[in-house]
């Protein structure tokens, strides 16, 4: 159906329907996992979707489940206007792919867009057709548990991962029934959180809001993103669930979002306790204002709009505009003309190919932080004996936040070692738990581990521990396990540290005793065979970190992209007092963002520019200017590089960061092997938005600083002058 004939349909549908029947799209009820039509728990979704008073259920799953509600909906109301189905599916539904993190650890986009196919045919085809992702929020705070569902602390790599998740998810067409809506969330600068603490405010200036948060999601739009959801935290003062300067102006009306605006889980119920609105009637009144066009869960739009629209807030105008834009959902997706999904058709589990997929991932995302004298890959053919040792080496539970009941379980550690080293001699002992501080096991995983030719520790943070409402207050590894880390490593084998986790910790304590550190993230499904892939060789770590791994909780905020400050730490001179620095840390980070090592070696050449001057007019009249990289494979075996650009303002009206991320290239080249990596960049490289309200974009004349590397601490740079 094209845009003109959907619109003639929504204008019909809204001239026959009632001021209840209206309200009533705008309400998106909650459903009970696993309980079928009849049950109690779903009775009130039953009864207002017999009546034409329900636009959306969430947490329905299952073809039969989902087909029996869609029935009462079309076939017993009285328009018949069916209901679309939503979900969170966030990295997987049958087939759990690693945690967003640990994607955008991937430096590849294809990665994310992978997961977003394979998840949108598994959920489609169990009746969902609304999806609560992509994840979009900046953050540079890894105490928020969220972090997980992120790609990190960098707005142009988040960008690049928001538009192929968006693009998996929806496809070209939103009516093939192996494609479902993306969400864009939260908007917006939900990962500012004061103190990383979960529906904490976000005190932020427009520059910022505009340089740092609201990019991906611009982008997300532009790519078609059929839904935005609003955020649980304030905008410089004002709940975003109310803020009609982003939702409306920023959205709606400079962006042309057409799209479905959805609160959070009772989001605007919650503007009361937020204390931005007196009670329901009046968080009803700001939430509908500003730009919310679905209610999810809590019931205030339905309750009281009838005496809102009588007292003329919201308008006739705004109520029939958030209308159609749920409409234009529905008629996008095709529900009108397939309502319901075939039942027999519907996919029960993950297949060969899509675990293939997931192991894929997995292997691409690990990022190999140290490798002390060359231990991985482990040495196959001469390994006699190993150690597997730790919590999470015979564990499961690796999928990670934000998975959907029922999913199964990750393949094990232990199990894939077992089935990759089948002529090695392998022992195991568990040494402590998760958490707590039970330390009796470890004397076991100090013989296991004296006893062998080398060690592969398994320690991290358990899934729970990550994900929304999540929070830490300290970021080192959980209970005893630094413990039993400092007993094993004091036997003087060889020893792995796999490191298992939803967000940076702070490692230093016991990063110099390990031999290497693989950071493998909640890997997903296919954990254990892809970890094995990467210990074993038989997949090059090609990762990098999408976060800065701080020493001390007491550095954060610690980011890559920070702005210049009048007294910068200079470490030539450390002994300098009044400059930025802690006087009980050593500056800087543990790893910086964009780390990540291999089992070969690369050499860059320094940037190459196809012009050193260029008009800021040209700039925003289209003209662009191409850097060029070669990179080669120095070492005995192929390998993954990921080329990173940076570009730098070293003067400009509004302080600029040190140094901001501008392109990737991940290549894998053969040994030997060298290519020329070219990068694009133009208008949207070299400015940035002022603090104007209205929104100012402007490139300013002066030097630009293009750096070019295998991290953000890469010194090859040229400089380019903007005239």
């Amino acid at each position: 159906m094209s845009g003109h004939a959907h619109e003639s349909r929504i204008k019909e549908l809204l001239d026959r329907m009632t001021v209840d029947e209206k309200f009533g799209q705008l309400q998106q009820l909650a459903w009970a996992w696993d309980t079928g039509p009849g049950g109690g728990d779903t009775e009130s979704a039953e009864r207002a979707a017999r009546e034409g008073l329900l636009g959306s259920v969430l947490n329905a799953v299952g073809a039969g489940a989902t087909n029996a509600l869609q029935r009462i909906a079309v076939e017993e109301s009285r328009l018949g206007i069916p209901l679309v189905f939503a979900l969170d599916v966030i990295h997987g539904f049958h087939t759990t792919f690693p945690i967003p993190l640990a994607q955008a650890a991937a430096f590849d986009p294809a990665v994310t867009e992978k997961d977003a196919e394979v998840s949108a045919r598994e959920a489609r085809s169990n009746g969902i057709q609304w999806t609560f992702s992509p994840m979009m929020d900046v953050t540079r705070e890894p105490r928020w548990g969220r972090i997980a569902e992120s790609t990190g602390e960098d707005p142009y790599l988040t960008t690049c991962y928001a538009v192929a998740k968006v693009r998996g998810y929806q496809g070209a067409d939103l009516t093939v029934p192996d494609r479902i809506a993306a969400c864009a969330k939260h908007f917006v600068a939900y990962g500012g959180a004061e103190g990383g603490r979960d529906y904490n405010t976000v005190d932020v200036s427009e520059q910022r809001l505009r340089n740092l948060y609201l990019p991906p999601f611009r982008a997300a739009v532009e790519a078609g993103a059929a839904t935005v959801m609003a955020g649980f935290n304030t905008v410089s003062g004002v709940p975003a669930h109310a803020n009609a300067h982003i939702l409306t102006g920023i959205l709606k009306e400079a962006w042309g979002f057409d799209g479905v605006v959805v609160s959070d889980w009772t989001g605007v119920q919650e503007l009361v306790a937020h204390g931005g609105a007196a009670n329901e009637v009046e968080a009803a009144r700001r939430a509908l204002t500003a730009g919310v066009d679905m209610e999810m869960v809590s019931t205030t739009f339905v309750d009281h709009g009838r005496e809102l629209l009588a007292a003329g807030t919201p308008s006739a105008e705004r109520l029939d505009d958030a209308v159609a834009r749920v409409l234009r959902l529905k008629l996008r997706l095709g529900l009108f003309e397939r309502p319901y999904v075939d039942e027999s058709a519907a996919l029960t589990g993950p297949t060969a190919e899509t675990r293939a997929a997931a192991r894929d991932a997995a292997g691409r995302c690990m990022v190999l932080l140290k490798n002390g004298d060359g231990v991985l890959p482990l040495d196959v053919p001469a390994l006699r004996s190993l150690a597997v040792v730790g919590p999470f080496a015979d564990s499961g539970d690796l999928l990670g936040t934000w998975t959907l009941p029922g999913a199964p379980a990750s393949a094990p550690v232990l199990r894939a070692l077992r089935e990759a080293l089948p002529y090695t001699s392998i022992t195991h002992a568990v040494g402590v738990p998760p958490e707590g501080f039970d330390t009796s096991g470890v004397p076991e995983a100090v013989a296991a581990a004296e006893a062998a030719d080398a060690v592969v520790l398994v320690v991290g943070e358990p899934p729970a521990l990550s994900g929304e409402a999540a929070v830490r207050g300290e970021l080192g590894l959980p209970g005893a396990q630094e413990r039993l880390i400092d007993a094993v490593t004091a036997t003087g084998r060889p020893c792995v540290v796999v490191l298992v986790g939803g967000r940076p910790l702070t490692i230093g304590a016991w990063a110099r005793s390990a031999s290497a550190i693989l950071m493998a993230w909640h890997p997903g499904i296919e954990a254990g065979p892809a970890v094995a892939d990467v210990l074993t060789g038989a997949v090059d770590p090609g990762g990098r970190l999408p976060v800065t791994f701080p020493r001390a909780v007491g550095q954060i905020p610690l980011y890559y992209n920070h702005e210049r400050t009048g007294r910068p730490y200079d470490p030539v001179a450390p002994e300098v007092k009044y400059v930025s620095k802690y006087l009980d840390i050593e500056d800087g980070p543990e790893f910086v963002f964009g780390h990540g090592l291999s089992y070969t070696t690369f050499t860059l050449g320094d940037p190459v520019l196809s012009r050193e001057r260029i008009g800021a007019r040209e700039l925003r009249e289209g003209a662009t200017v191409e850097a060029t990289v070669a990179v080669r494979n120095t070492g005995d075996r192929e390998g993954d590089s990921v080329i990173q650009l940076y570009v730098q303002d070293p003067a400009a009206a509004i302080t600029q960061p040190v140094r901001r991320l501008r392109g990737f290239r991940r290549v894998r080249l053969a040994a030997g092997e060298e290519r020329e990596v070219r990068f694009t960049l133009g208008a949207d490289d070299f400015g940035y938005w002022t603090n104007d309200p209205a929104g100012t974009f402007t490139v300013e004349p002066g030097e630009i600083h293009i750096h070019t590397g295998d991290s953000s601490r890469t010194g090859a740079r040229r400089t380019l002058l903007i005239t």
